[in-house]
């Protein structure tokens, strides 16, 4: 069978300071009718695994250790005994999730994944977290970004940069290399194009991103609502 992509969107809702939000996160299932890979499964495993049908889990792949990218990884491998893998620099952003638990794979750069007739490629992408990956397939033209960037440009945590100039380069020397016609697939929001986002790399570069004054509004991930840190004990 020939490999596709689907998304599951799941929602939930944070409080803070009294005033509701409400959060949307895509994960992604790579595979066809007999195997599938799920990408950052975030709240809701039955929902996913609703998506994942009887097809066999092979792996749950997060490209960071943030609660809406791990959040239901140990519920949607359980029932497959399917392998998680997770960045080793990551894994203390994981224990906040999963206290008593580790993920099976430390994953690396240029390490890769295979499902049906397609291979996932790792590529490290710090900057939102320090283990942060993106995940390309040639083959379906798709890259997925987790949060390092966005339909919106680079994403945050919690409304911040943690390490933009780590991210900068990983979007500007790893993810734009990419061909133009690379679906850009992330854990919030939209589809896009590298060819999209491409031509606003040097006004990111420039500062543009800092300059602007932060967006009133809801919420795009609840990291920062979870009490997440990146602290620099965490390399």
């Amino acid at each position: 069978m020939t490999a596709r992509i689907e998304r599951v969107v799941t929602e939930g809702v944070v409080d803070i300071d009294g005033v509701e939000h409400k959060v949307e996160n895509n994960t992604w299932i790579v595979g066809d009718d007999d195997e599938v890979i799920v990408i950052d499964p975030a709240r809701d495993a039955e929902k996913i695994m609703e998506q994942v049908g009887d097809r066999e889990v092979l792996a749950v792949i997060c490209t960071a250790g943030l609660p809406d990218h791990v959040g239901a990884a140990i519920e949607v491998a359980s029932r497959d005994e399917a392998i998680v893998a997770l960045h080793p620099k990551d894994k203390p952003l994981w224990r906040e999730t999963w206290s008593e638990t580790w993920p099976d794979i430390d994953m690396e750069d240029d390490g890769i994944f295979g499902v049906a007739d397609v291979q996932l490629d790792v590529m490290e992408t710090p900057g939102v977290t320090p283990g942060g990956v993106s995940l390309y397939c040639e083959a379906l033209e798709a890259v997925f970004t987790g949060k390092t960037l966005q339909a919106d440009g680079p994403g945050k945590l919690g409304g911040e940069y943690p390490g933009l100039a780590d991210q900068l380069t990983a979007i500007g020397g790893r993810l734009f290399t990419l061909p133009g016609a690379t679906r850009v697939l992330a854990v919030h929001g939209d589809e896009v194009t590298i060819g999209d986002l491409e031509p606003h790399f040097d006004d990111w570069v420039s500062g543009s991103l800092t300059r602007e004054d932060k967006p009133e509004g809801p919420l795009t991930d609840a990291s920062g609502i979870a009490g997440i840190k990146i602290e620099p004990s965490d390399d």
